[in-house]
């Protein structure tokens, strides 16, 4: 027997979860509205080259691609290229499609533009508990603001949706990878290792300090160099007293970090302080916060919350990524909310403006009288079922319950008035 389960790392959706995965998403969309942002759609492919550019770090691996039409098995033995196989891929993230449809509009778009997208993507991962091949992102993007006013603003807007979906209490760690990199070059890391070195620092969460030095001695990382950042990370003071303040930041970093990449944080500090208020600043500065995509070029954050123990989301900013497409550089930063991650955390009532009704209707009430009655309805505000009375009632009025409605009336045969009961 043939299979009828949706592909390996995708989902269906019932009617009740898909309404609710709008509740989440409209109070995400009315709150990110509020701080200025505007909504923007692009198309779920993209050109193979610009998916593959070089600046998608390693989501380009697990890029689904698209074969182009017209394929001859001659041609297809043929390929020694997947480039000569493919001209187009599904969208692996929506920051690279965001960069394209800039540099295709910056005429007809402001200075700084605030852009929100929310839509679906794709990535070829080996499916597994909360891991799909398709999955929504919430992004929102300042484009062309290079002050911290840019991520004070991404921040603010991030944490009051947050807050709006019942997830107050969010923390946002932060750091710049171009204080990582002064950081390894101060310890002495040649350039051409610090890839891997990044790799082992983003464990240090799990294996510790002597973890992660052991490790880069495995790697063969010069001993100076092991040595100086293992004797830096056991200095650092486990609580800080203020975890984002201009003191800690640099008492948190090696002496020859610029000031201005400590500057730079401050002023975002400094931002969210004053929209959030004062004694409410919900950041950390995390020396060791590395994340992963290549295109990164100063100030990246993570989600944390103490509900869970993972990220509830991220981003950073990407100054030299647009530049790839206008041969000028465009600066940039976004945040990305885990929209699959933070769904199943989020309880949210139903909108009570619009109740939702059954009709049960006997098999010969006439057609017109059954659309007559729901256009009624329809018209008072109400969301409308019809459902022909079964020899089961019960099971109609379960599957409809759990699909949002709250009552239902019988309808015969030249009936006029209706008499509503709870379906509970």
């Amino acid at each position: 027997m043939a299979t009828v389960n949706p592909p390996r790392g995708m989902r269906d959706f019932l009617p009740a979860d898909k309404a609710r995965r709008e509740r989440v998403l409209a109070v995400i969309r009315d709150r990110y509205r509020a701080h200025g942002f505007d909504e923007i759609e692009t198309p779920v492919m993209e050109e193979y080259g610009r998916l593959h550019a070089g600046i998608g770090g390693d989501n380009e691996k697990l890029a689904f691609n698209i074969l182009k039409r017209g394929l001859d098995e001659q041609a297809l033995q043929a390929a020694s290229d997947p480039a000569d196989l493919a001209d187009l891929g599904l969208r692996y993230d929506l920051t690279v499609p965001l960069s394209r449809f800039y540099a295709s509009h910056r005429a007809e778009l402001p200075s700084v533009f605030r852009s929100v997208q929310i839509a679906p993507v794709w990535r070829a991962e080996r499916p597994q508990k909360g891991r799909y091949r398709q999955f929504v992102q919430c992004d929102i993007d300042i484009i062309g603001d290079g002050s911290s006013r840019a991520e004070g603003e991404l921040i603010t807007a991030t944490l009051d949706a947050l807050d709006a979906l019942g997830l107050a209490g969010a923390e946002v760690r932060i750091n710049d990878r171009r204080a990582l990199d002064a950081m390894l070059d101060v310890f002495g890391f040649p350039e051409q290792d610090r890839p891997g070195v990044l790799i082992t620092i983003d464990k240090l969460d799990k294996i510790g300090p002597s973890g992660v030095a052991a490790e880069l001695r495995e790697r063969g990382s010069a001993e100076d160099a092991v040595a100086g950042l293992e004797g830096f990370l056991g200095s650092l003071p486990e609580d800080p007293a203020d975890p984002f303040g201009a003191a800690q930041i640099r008492s948190m970093l090696p002496a020859g970090v610029p000031d201005e990449i400590v500057d730079h944080l401050v002023g975002i500090g400094e931002a969210v302080a004053s929209a959030r208020g004062e004694g409410a600043t919900p950041l950390r500065f995390d020396p060791f916060l590395v994340r992963g995509m290549g295109y990164y070029t100063g100030t990246i954050f993570e989600i944390a919350h103490p509900s869970v123990g993972y990220s509830l989301g991220g981003g950073g900013r990407y100054d030299g990524m647009i530049g790839r497409f206008l041969g000028s550089d465009v600066p940039a930063v976004g945040f990305s909310i885990g929209f699959e991650r933070i769904v199943d955390l989020v309880t949210l009532a139903e909108r009570e403006a619009a109740p939702a009704v059954v009709l049960v209707h006997d098999r010969d009430v006439p057609v017109a009288e059954l659309l007559a009655h729901k256009a009624r309805l329809i018209a008072d505000g109400s969301r409308v079922r019809l459902e022909r009375r079964p020899r089961n009632l019960k099971g109609v009025l379960e599957r409809a319950a759990a699909d949002g409605y709250a009552s239902f009336a019988t309808v015969a045969a030249g009936q006029e008035d209706l008499e509503f009961k709870p379906l509970d």
